[in-house]
C-alpha cells in the first residue's frame, strides 16, 4: 500500500496552498528519473534472485546509488534556487527556515 504524503508546513504559501512549483515544473523529468531508478532497483532484485556474481550485484547497487544521488541533487538544486538563494527575494524567515532544512537534509544524507 502506498504511503500517504502530507505537505510540510514550510511548503505552504500564506494562503495554506502547496508551494512546490519547482517540482511541478520539472515533474516529467523527475518522474523519468524515478522510473529509471525503479528499473535499476528491480535489476538488483532479479540479480539477487538469480544468484548473480557479487561483483555484478555491487555494480548494480553502485549504479542505483548514483541514480538516487542524481535525483537528490536535482531536487536539492531547485530547492536552493527557489527557497534559499533566489536573488529576487529579500532575506526573510522562510528563506532562513529553508536554509536550515537544507542543512539538516545534507547532514543526514552524508551520514
Amino acid at each position: 500500500m502506498p504511503t500517504a504524503y502530507t505537505v510540510p508546513h514550510y511548503l505552504m504559501d500564506p494562503r495554506g496552498e502547496e508551494s512546490v512549483s519547482h517540482t511541478i515544473r520539472e515533474k516529467g523529468k523527475l518522474l523519468n528519473r524515478v522510473s529509471r531508478l525503479r528499473g535499476q532497483i528491480e535489476a538488483i532484485e532479479r540479480a539477487l534472485e538469480q544468484e548473480v556474481e557479487c561483483a555484478e550485484v555491487l555494480q548494480l547497487i553502485a549504479s542505483a546509488r548514483g541514480a538516487m544521488n542524481g535525483l537528490m541533487a536535482e531536487v536539492l538544486e531547485e530547492h536552493i534556487r527557489m527557497h534559499v538563494v533566489d536573488p529576487a527575494c529579500e532575506p526573510n524567515a522562510e528563506r532562513a527556515r529553508g536554509a536550515e532544512e537544507l542543512i539538516d537534509v545534507v547532514r543526514s544524507y552524508l551520514k
